[in-house]
């Protein structure tokens, strides 16, 4: 069913994505995923560069724009491109911030400053997008279990592990679900319906932590997710989820804004229960 009137910028048309996921038709989700997860490459490739990056037909991508409200392709476009120039100021300020530094030009020293650039970016998107109603019910649902169950592998590993060493010097019972010694289904066997859980899963996503996930909330255990797209197979299992994408450099993403957020998770559990 096409839309009465096309979305007026990106964070409307996510939303709209969002609510008709379970709807759309498999060629348009994938034109979906492809949109939401590299949008900066929706704004200025071709109809042809882009069917093929989202391996599809061109024509598909007019369907999806059709589908959405818009005349065709062209006007779809144009809401990623109107994006793009929103955050092009903000970057250049700080690209010539980190420029006028006067610290020596080396290899090394570059390399560091377009992480440092990146990590900048991160986190000031993370502080500029996050959701407080959403982050204070996630709070609440960590911080009243029993036991919190943390799942997450590969480039998402380092987050709950920071966050198990964490809560175990602020005495939060917690339990790392990827284990070396391959134990995970027996571990969340054990979980409750008074524990919870914290998925974090990056495309291309894990397929263990999605299931492990969706396993968990199945069985009526709330699940709080951390992840990069409104697709995301978390977003479907969790009870409240975030969308953090992390700025790269040189096509490397560090994980700043990942684990600032994740530490402000597990201080605000860890609060919230010595209130309680």
């Amino acid at each position: 069913m096409t839309a009465q009137l096309p979305p007026r910028d990106f964070e409307s048309l996510r939303t709209a994505i969002v609510e008709m996921r379970a709807t759309l038709p498999k060629r348009l989700m994938q034109v979906a995923g492809y949109a939401l997860e590299r949008p900066d490459d929706m704004a200025f490739g071709t109809t042809a560069s882009i069917a093929q990056a989202a391996q599809v037909q061109p024509s598909t991508l007019v369907r999806f724009a059709q589908h959405f409200g818009f005349d065709g392709f062209s006007g779809l476009q144009q809401l990623f491109r109107e994006r793009l120039k929103e955050r092009n100021g903000s970057y250049e300020d700080r690209l010539r911030h980190l420029e006028s530094g006067g610290v020596a030009d080396t290899e090394g020293v570059a390399i560091l400053n377009g992480f440092v650039a990146a990590g900048h970016d991160s986190l000031d998107t993370l502080a500029d997008t996050i959701d407080a109603a959403a982050l204070e019910r996630a709070i609440s649902i960590l911080a009243r279990a029993e036991t919190i169950y943390l799942i997450a592998r590969r480039r998402s590993f380092p987050i709950v592990t920071y966050m198990a060493y964490a809560f175990g010097k602020l005495k939060v019972p917690c339990r790392v679900v990827s284990t070396a010694i391959g134990n995970d289904d027996d571990l969340l066997a054990q979980a409750s319906a008074a524990d919870a859980a914290f998925a974090v899963s990056f495309s291309p996503y894990a397929a263990e932590s999605a299931a492990q996930a969706q396993a968990l909330s199945e069985r009526g255990i709330a699940v709080v997710g951390l992840t990069d797209s409104a697709l995301s197979p978390l977003a479907a299992s969790a009870a409240v989820w975030f969308e953090l994408v992390e700025a790269d450099h040189a096509g490397f993403r560090s994980l700043s804004a990942s684990m600032a957020l994740a530490m402000a998770l597990t201080v605000g559990v860890a609060e919230r229960r010595r209130q309680a």
